[in-house]
């Protein structure tokens, strides 16, 4: 289970990691536990599945570090040329994973994610420094709107993940159960 630490008074940087956690939180709430065939089953007309999310997001993870933050190679199973036969690779290799591998390559990806974000974060420069990565029109997105980006993303696919959850076996809610106080 993910413990969710609130941070009820932190500043710019303690609220937007926090909203990253939460959100990773729900996601993997909605994402945890199942099966193979759990994992691969579609709510049509969607081919969606929790698997092909899994892999999705640990991508999006690890591309938003290289591209944004470090410059670092892509680790496995990234390769180009997977995507070069199959641009939705991710998506679609997630049914000849396994549970246990798609799970690891998930929280791998994130563990790399917290990471790269406590190095860039720990220079001082805050969320007003800019990012690595160069638009077209030779601007640098600031690390702000990198992690807002992340935020996002996660909101918009743990709301997949709810609907897709909820056909599998019913489970519904927004937040992980927490351990009571005691």
């Amino acid at each position: 289970m993910t413990v969710i630490k609130e941070s009820m008074a932190g500043d710019e940087v303690e609220m937007l990691m926090f909203a990253l956690e939460r959100a990773r939180a729900q996601f993997a709430w909605k994402c945890d536990g199942l099966d193979a065939d759990a994992l691969n089953t579609t709510l049509p007309p969607s081919a969606m599945t929790l698997g092909g999310l899994l892999k999705h997001v640990a991508l999006c993870e690890d591309l938003r570090i290289n591209e944004f933050l470090t410059g670092d190679h892509l680790p496995e199973p990234w390769k180009q040329e997977h995507f070069d036969a199959d641009p939705e690779w991710a998506w679609h290799s997630a049914a000849d994973d396994t549970p246990d591998e798609l799970y690891a390559l998930w929280r791998a990806s994130v563990e790399r994610s917290r990471a790269a974000w406590a190095t860039v974060l720990a220079n001082g420069g805050g969320l007003d420094q800019p990012s690595i990565f160069t638009t077209q029109a030779g601007e640098h997105p600031n690390l702000r709107r990198v992690l807002v980006d992340a935020v996002e993303h996660y909101i918009r696919h743990a709301g997949h993940a709810d609907l897709l959850r909820e056909n599998v076996d019913g489970r519904v809610g927004e937040d992980p159960p927490q351990p009571s106080a005691s």
